[in-house]
């Protein structure tokens, strides 16, 4: 079995790690950021943080031309530190919430999937984590 290659990407947002942490885990606010372009949405997201909850959230290209589920199930949940799932294709996921002077590092590292290139991947992700922190900022 070979082991999946770790992407890693991060941000800085201006809140702490409560608002951070909120904004990151309440479906409300989820449908607000998680797309990575404006020809998308993310028209419901449903998420039981807890150690065996699961995540799902929608994705949607907004023509109606295509959409996806996405979701996992967690392992680890610290509150306004961790967050650790598991995808259903079995790859891993680890969010890092580190509050300094207000203001909040998220550190996301995910495991790759094979069908699309790293680099793609990477910026899909890192796409959907800036509108993350802007729409977090607009509302701390």
């Amino acid at each position: 079995m070979t082991t999946a290659q770790k992407i890693t990407i991060e941000t800085t947002v201006a809140a702490n790690a409560a608002q951070a942490w909120n904004s990151y885990t309440q479906p409300q606010h989820m449908t607000q950021w998680n797309f990575a372009n404006d020809d998308w949405c993310c028209p419901r997201a449903e998420n039981d943080v807890r150690v065996g909850g699961m995540l799902n959230a929608r994705m949607e290209a907004k023509d109606g031309s295509f959409g996806f589920d996405f979701g996992g199930t967690y392992s680890e949940v610290l509150p306004h530190e961790k967050l650790a799932y598991t995808l259903g294709d079995g790859r891993e996921v680890l969010i890092v919430f580190t509050e300094n002077n207000g203001q909040t590092h998220v550190k996301i590292t995910f495991d790759a999937e094979q069908q699309n290139p790293a680099d793609m991947q990477r910026a899909g992700w890192q796409a959907i984590l800036d509108n993350y922190k802007k729409h977090t900022e607009t509302i701390a």
